[in-house]
């Protein structure tokens, strides 16, 4: 009876740790309620501020996958039924694919629009 009792006990060491490393290996469980940061238009990098225009205007886009549905897998933007998100693509200088630069775009039309300059790790809601 005690070895299983001493059993019992290292599987809940274990799995203690293992369910603490997984929350602190998916900090976006944490962001998903918080508030975004604002960025505005003008602060936004050139490139983002074209795409913006591009955006507005309907088009012509550069990138196949530009106004593609956009999950919000990451949970960082506010939770919407799937297709409310719409991504595109910024231009990177250099960059020898489509980088990690996106506007996403909220509604339809589109009447939210957010920047990510790290591939979906952080947003920014952006202010016209």
């Amino acid at each position: 009876m005690g070895w299983n009792r001493a059993l019992n006990d290292k599987f809940l060491k274990i799995w203690s740790v293992f369910f603490i490393a997984l929350l602190l290996a998916f900090p976006v469980f944490a962001r998903a309620n918080a508030p975004l940061e604002s960025i505005a238009v003008a602060e936004l990098p050139q490139q983002a501020r074209q795409t913006l225009a591009a955006i507005e205007q309907g088009g012509p886009f550069p990138y196949a996958k530009d106004g593609a549905v956009f999950g919000n897998y990451e949970k960082a933007l506010p939770l919407q039924k799937r297709g409310y998100y719409r991504e595109y693509t910024v231009k990177t200088p250099y960059a020898r694919n489509r980088g990690g630069r996106r506007i996403i775009t909220g509604g339809e039309p589109a009447h939210e629009y957010f920047y990510t300059s790290d591939h979906y790790v952080s947003f920014r809601r952006i202010e016209k």
